[in-house]
């Protein structure tokens, strides 16, 4: 029985020593907070990643299946600052959009933006019946111009919002349909790579 008590109070103390800090979104994101941790020593938070949903951001809970992820880089008092690493669209949301007897198409791209940034995207179209190989290389064609001609146009922060919100999921799509009768187009992953 003593020595529960004894480890007991050296986890009590190693508690105490702790410290809360609060962890910052990227100023693409207003900086906002994306949420608190805890450490001992404010030099164990650097490059620790944060997953966040964009509704938790931004308050509006019909964007729960968008999942943002952060890396801490630097430490200031108790805030930490975060720059972006991706975004994935949750699992049972990508799910819900396959339908029996359509086609799904996937493309992977990897673009540079005007700023320099290289990003691996990830973009899917659901067509509204199956769809020949043909037309599918086509609307794979399409996609991939898209989110390359308009990486060329934008510097990464503009390019992830229009990613995060919606935009360039519906420029796909608007280019897209002309090839084949398409029921949505998403872009569920991003991954951007620091040098």
């Amino acid at each position: 029985m003593a020595r529960k008590t004894r480890a007991g109070k050296a986890k009590a103390s190693g508690w105490k020593s702790k410290r809360w800090y609060k962890i910052f979104a990227p100023e693409m994101f207003g900086n906002t907070i994306a949420g608190e941790t805890v450490a001992n020593d404010q030099s164990l938070l650097v490059g620790r990643k944060l997953e966040t949903t964009l509704g938790n951001l931004t308050n509006d809970y019909s964007k729960q299946n968008t999942k943002l992820i952060f890396e801490i880089t630097d430490v200031t008092d108790d805030a930490a600052n975060t720059r972006f690493m991706g975004h994935q669209m949750t699992r049972d949301y990508m799910r819900s959009l396959v339908k029996r007897r359509t086609t799904k198409i996937d493309a992977y791209t990897d673009v540079i933006t005007r700023d320099k940034y290289k990003i691996r995207v990830k973009s899917s179209c659901f067509t509204l019946k199956r769809a020949r190989t043909s037309q599918i290389c086509a609307i794979r064609q399409i996609m991939n111009n898209v989110v390359t001609e308009k990486a060329k146009a934008l510097e990464m922060g503009q390019y992830m919002q229009e990613i995060v919100l919606g935009k360039l999921s519906a420029d796909i799509y608007k280019s897209a349909k002309r090839a084949y009768p398409l029921r949505r187009a998403e872009i569920w992953k991003t991954e951007v790579f620091y040098n």
